[in-house]
């Protein structure tokens, strides 16, 4: 899979795509990540990727002409493959598991961030398959949610974890369906102590425990 980033702030993604699962991922060639900067496809010297909103109103929007640009640049190798691409904006499908798990099936997906007051409601109409949104709340800019779409997904290809059992029958694997506690080393800690059931070798009972410990105040 390749994720194609669009962004005005191409900085953003450093440190994170090359730390961890994400970097790991690369590594192994099986998630491949690009990050396209926008105002590279602007056309004036001033690489100008907003403009004032038609109508009036507080702040910028972001310009559809470098947008579009940029999306034809990235999608013109797509011919054939499972691709989706999507704007980040707070009206939009909310994240989720079940979507991360639609994702993980495709060859690419292209993310464009938005930023400012918004994008160009032509990007939305036009140029995209679909809006989406991490969560219920207004974000600066679209960066964040598409590294949280990004790590997400990755995680859920197969070989990109170092046991492919790590993304099974975790919390949100089924709507509403939560993790349950783990513990480590050492067994007693500040005499917090470790549930007995989870020490005594018997996975029939260690299974009925951790299902029945599994909820939203699990932690």
């Amino acid at each position: 899979m390749t994720i194609h980033i669009l962004t005005l702030f191409p900085d953003y993604f450093t440190n994170i795509i090359d730390s961890s699962i994400l970097k790991r991922a690369q590594s192994k060639n099986i998630v491949q990540f690009e990050i396209v900067n926008i105002r590279d496809f602007a056309t004036d010297k001033h690489q100008t990727a907003d403009d004032r909103p038609y109508g009036g109103g507080p702040g910028m929007v972001m310009k559809i002409e470098p947008i579009s640009r940029a999306l034809s640049a990235t999608k013109a190798s797509f011919s054939g493959k499972k691709v989706k691409t999507i704007l980040t904006s707070a009206k939009g499908r909310l994240f989720t598991q079940n979507v991360a798990q639609e994702y993980s099936q495709l060859d690419d997906i292209v993310i464009v961030c938005g930023h400012y007051e918004g994008v160009d409601e032509r990007v939305a109409d036009y140029l995209v398959d679909e809006e989406v949104r991490i969560g219920d709340y207004v974000l600066t800019g679209g960066e964040p949610a598409a590294m949280v779409i990004s790590d997400t997904v990755s995680r859920l290809i197969e070989g990109v974890l170092g046991n492919d059992c790590s993304n099974q029958n975790e919390s949100h694997s089924e709507p509403g369906k939560m993790g349950f506690p783990q513990y480590s080393r050492p067994e007693i800690f500040n005499g917090w102590v470790v549930p007995a059931v989870l020490l005594n070798g018997n996975h029939k009972e260690i299974y009925a425990w951790r299902e029945e410990h599994r909820s939203k105040d699990s932690h």
